[in-house]
């Protein structure tokens, strides 16, 4: 099966927009945020392997696997060059895209993305990830925001009808594993190469929540010399619902400068 994308305006000359989701998402929670975009930009917006109407995709597995399948894709869509835009999982998906095709990559916005650091709170993603039901979906989606911050009913409702689909929780528990490592009796995340990333000369984003409760805000100053970086105070893990007028603002500024 091949993977599932949205994809808008295809015939239009202007460089598309690559977007892809977080651990246990789907494309059509980027609603927000693309509804704040240039209505005209080109867009890819994924399911990702193992998530919605990707599930039995190729390339379930942990981001560098994940990558491959991205790419390949794109090849097969005939993309040539695209600018790309990940929120966690995605975003070090998207990273690890940006090493293996830095002559295709216009730019690159990282929203709280994975791999920047071992601390990740797994245990929360485990909830999120093994929920079906809409009250336990929203309480695994509520622990990713900033406190008193809930997530929106109509997303919720989307994530139940994928969480329903025969196998959906245990592939998510696959990818999950897939990407968690054990160091000194600590559960963690793999970490992406990051000292190979300023040479690629690729322009970067990074935008990060001050109280996200998944993965640490300090994991932000790890990011490369040249990468512009913006601390958004006050917002959780879910960038994507909790500040789209930011990452619109990012993206536009990305596409902007191309």
């Amino acid at each position: 099966m091949t993977l599932f994308a949205e994809v808008r305006h295809a015939s239009s000359a202007k460089v598309p927009l690559v977007l892809l989701h977080g651990f246990g998402g789907i494309g059509a929670l980027w609603a927000p945020v693309v509804a704040r975009l240039d209505p005209d930009l080109p867009l890819v917006i994924y399911d990702l392997p193992g998530h919605g109407a990707s599930l039995d995709a190729e390339g379930v597995g942990h981001a560098g696997v994940m990558a491959r399948a991205i790419l390949e894709d794109l090849d097969r869509r005939g993309l040539s060059s695209f600018h790309l835009c990940g929120h966690s999982m995605g975003g070090a998906i998207a990273a690890l895209i940006a090493l293996k095709a830095t002559d295709r990559v216009r730019s690159l916005t990282l929203l709280s993305p994975g791999g920047f650091g071992f601390e990740i709170n797994h245990d929360a993603l485990r909830r999120y990830g093994s929920a079906v039901a809409h009250d336990a979906l929203a309480a695994g989606l509520a622990a990713m925001f900033a406190p008193d911050v809930r997530p929106d009913a109509s997303g919720i409702d989307q994530l139940a009808d994928a969480r329903r689909l025969p196998g959906a929780t245990e592939r998510l528990m696959e990818i999950l594993h897939s990407f968690l490592v054990e160091l000194g009796g600590r559960i963690g995340q793999g970490t992406l190469p990051l000292a190979r990333f300023e040479a690629l000369g690729i322009p970067t984003r990074l935008l990060w929540g001050t109280e996200d409760p998944i993965l640490p805000v300090a994991q932000a100053g790890h990011v490369w010399p040249s990468a512009e970086v913006r601390l958004i105070d006050g917002v959780g893990h879910m960038l994507i619902e909790e500040a789209p007028e930011a990452v619109a603002s990012a993206i536009a500024a990305a596409v902007q400068a191309d």
